[in-house]
């Protein structure tokens, strides 16, 4: 075939209505205006918080649609196109250069997500979104509303458990210190509270559990434990201070369960879908050898040494 003037015109119109059927004809006439079992409007915080989300670029790293290949990094539902029918535009994203946001409401309260926004390495120390202190406090938290409406009725069964065990944890916390740990030491199951650290305290744990300290845990408890990190002063209650459980009951399986299932209403998150069982062993370890002053690791082993213990 000769590439005369007609050829190319000729190809380059039907390459053209390829792209307009494929990309806007195909999505229009196969729409749906059905929506989905967890749809429902937005409120006013909420369209106005996700316009900043849409002015500020948020959508370049986040995506909005969870799929049938996330269910492997503990995805509960997937997307579906009924969950959408009344986003203009719609911002499903495509980069996961942050984390997945279809069913981010209610993951964290109000006020994690709060000291996020101003800075996000005051609660995710390694983090690499910028800081929006420049939108100042009314447009903070106009964006958080918009999060915390992400996954929508879901979300907002997630939110009030947030609200209800955060006035549980602020009326332990203003009770006093004896109170306040005889209250976290009770979200614990029985079983846990007594099991020790399975891991003889070393060097090299003990530097494996600094590194996921200063990781996962320095922004909101400081480099001494002390609850003092910069988000501090967005939480409340705020950060648990490590050294007053020393002579309180603490074990290494208080801490373990603690870890990895977060404390709902506070904004200590849960850390089973990031840290291997390992990683949580060593982290306790080094705060109960360091902050606390007591550590129970190793003192009743049991079952079979992992192959490389000393």
């Amino acid at each position: 075939m000769k590439m005369t003037p007609v050829v190319v015109v000729l190809g380059g119109l039907l390459i053209m209505a390829a792209i307009v059927f494929v990309v806007i004809y195909w999505p229009w006439a196969t729409r749906v205006d059905v929506p989905s079992e967890i749809f429902r409007t937005r409120s006013f915080k909420e369209t106005k918080g996700r316009r900043i989300y849409i002015a500020n670029g948020c959508v370049y790293c986040h995506s909005q649609a969870i799929r049938h290949i996330d269910q492997g990094l503990g995805a509960e539902r997937i997307a579906q196109a009924g969950d959408y029918i009344a986003d203009r535009p719609i911002l499903l994203g495509s980069e996961r250069t942050g984390p997945d946001l279809s069913q981010e409401g209610g993951e964290h309260p109000d006020d994690w997500h709060i000291a996020h926004f101003t800075n996000p390495r005051f609660v995710r120390p390694n983090s690499i979104m910028p800081p929006f202190e420049y939108l100042e406090q009314e447009n903070i938290l106009a964006l958080t509303r918009y999060v915390q409406g992400l996954g929508m009725k879901q979300a907002d069964r997630r939110m009030q458990r947030q609200k209800y065990w955060k006035n549980q944890a602020i009326k332990a916390y203003e009770e006093g210190p004896d109170a306040n740990v005889k209250w976290l030491h009770s979200l614990v199951p029985e079983g846990w509270r007594h099991i020790p650290n399975p891991y003889p305290t070393t060097e090299a744990g003990l530097a494996r559990g600094h590194k996921t300290y200063q990781d996962f845990c320095i922004g909101c408890h400081g480099p001494i434990g002390d609850g003092m990190g910069p988000a501090q002063p967005y939480l409340y209650p705020p950060p648990l201070n490590f050294t007053i459980l020393k002579g309180r009951g603490i074990s290494g399986g208080i801490l373990y369960y603690q870890i990895m299932n977060g404390i709902t209403g506070t904004a200590m998150p849960y850390f089973k879908r990031e840290l291997e069982s390992q990683k949580i062993w060593d982290v306790g370890d080094f705060v109960a050898v360091y902050f606390i002053g007591e550590s129970d690791a190793n003192k009743s082993p049991g079952g079979v040494d992992a192959s490389w213990e000393p």
